[in-house]
């Protein structure tokens, strides 16, 4: 059970929501403009929150952001678009949610990706505090990352890769592994966006550094390796 803030602008569409959650077991409590939704995400009694994107007031983009600024990246946030293009998801990732559902989306599906993330959560206090290769450090209490003297700032999907390639060091891993296991999704086999994430990686920890980390595995994937 959780505490849900849902913050969905169409009534219709908040209450199927909230009376599916209902039935889950969770509390639900609803906002239906992104303003209102920021001053109830502030009381900081929520275990989860669900944002709709285009809102009146405030998107949820930018509420997702100021979230983040202020309360930093335990609560599990969930996007809501009717907008499904690679663009589009990368945007929401970007703001700080950590994972986002396409609509319509079936019930199952939104209560499947909430366990998830409440897993995901539940397990962070078994993980190693730092993770380590070669001068690359990545905190995983903080979700900071440093590469010898220079700090990298990280999305929560940036740290979800970084933290699960770390944690594979020398294991060439596909691409549908890190769609399952860091997306916790089935994509289309025709999506690029683990290639478009493994890129934004790069550009942090190995452009500006002689020793390059993360490596291509010609027709598997990827692989992070001190090689």
């Amino acid at each position: 059970m959780a505490n849900v803030l849902l913050v969905e602008d169409e009534v219709n569409i908040a209450s199927f929501i909230k009376r599916g959650l209902n039935e889950f077991g969770h509390n639900v409590s609803v906002a239906y403009d992104g303003e209102n939704g920021w001053n109830l995400a502030q009381t900081g009694q929520f275990d989860f929150l669900i944002l709709d994107i285009i809102m009146p007031k405030l998107n949820g983009l930018d509420l997702c952001k100021q979230f983040r600024q202020k309360f930093g990246y335990q609560v599990p946030v969930i996007m809501l678009t009717a907008l499904g293009t690679t663009d589009d998801i990368v945007r929401g990732l970007d703001a700080g949610a950590d994972d986002y559902l396409v609509k319509p989306f079936s019930f199952q599906e939104l209560e499947a990706r909430i366990k998830a993330l409440q897993r995901r959560t539940v397990s962070a206090s078994d993980v190693l505090i730092e993770l380590k290769c070669a001068d690359l450090v990545l905190n995983c209490y903080t979700h900071k990352a440093h590469r010898g003297t220079e700090d990298i700032d990280l999305t929560v999907k940036e740290y979800r890769l970084l933290e699960y390639l770390l944690s594979h060091q020398g294991v060439a891993i596909s691409r549908l592994t890190l769609l399952r296991d860091v997306w916790d999704k089935n994509f289309d086999t025709n999506t690029n966006i683990v290639d478009v994430y493994v890129n934004y990686l790069r550009v942090k920890i190995d452009k500006d550094f002689p020793r390059k980390l993360v490596h291509t595995v010609v027709g598997v994937g990827y692989m992070m390796a001190d090689q």
